[in-house]
C-alpha cells in the first residue's frame, strides 16, 4: 500500500498508483477530498498536457499547490486521467 503523508497525516492511500516520471499518481477516490483546496495554478507538460493544482490544508496549515492532476491529459498520458500526484514535502511511503 502506497501512502501520501503530509505533516503526519495520511492524505492518500492506494495499492493502485501509477508511477510516471518518478511520481505516484493516486486514484482520485483514494485521496481525502476534505484536505484539498482548488488552486488557480496551472502548468504545461509537452506530453501530458495542462496540469491543475490543489493546495493541501490540514488543521489550518496550508501547503500551496502541493498536489496536481491532469483533467484532460494528452493521449500519451490518458492513463493518469482522474489521478492525483504530490510534491512539496508530501512524503510517499
Amino acid at each position: 500500500m502506497v501512502k501520501a503523508v503530509w505533516n503526519g497525516t495520511t492524505i492518500a492511500e492506494s495499492d493502485a498508483t501509477i508511477v510516471v516520471e518518478g511520481n505516484h499518481y493516486f486514484p482520485r477516490d483514494a485521496v481525502r477530498s476534505e484536505v484539498l483546496r482548488p488552486s488557480p495554478t496551472t502548468s504545461r507538460c509537452g506530453w501530458k498536457g495542462t496540469a491543475n493544482y490543489y493546495s493541501i490544508e490540514i488543521d489550518g496549515t496550508a501547503n500551496q499547490d502541493a498536489a496536481w492532476y491532469y483533467a484532460e491529459p494528452l493521449p500519451a498520458a490518458a492513463h493518469i486521467k482522474g489521478r492525483v500526484a504530490f510534491w512539496k514535502n508530501v512524503k510517499i511511503e
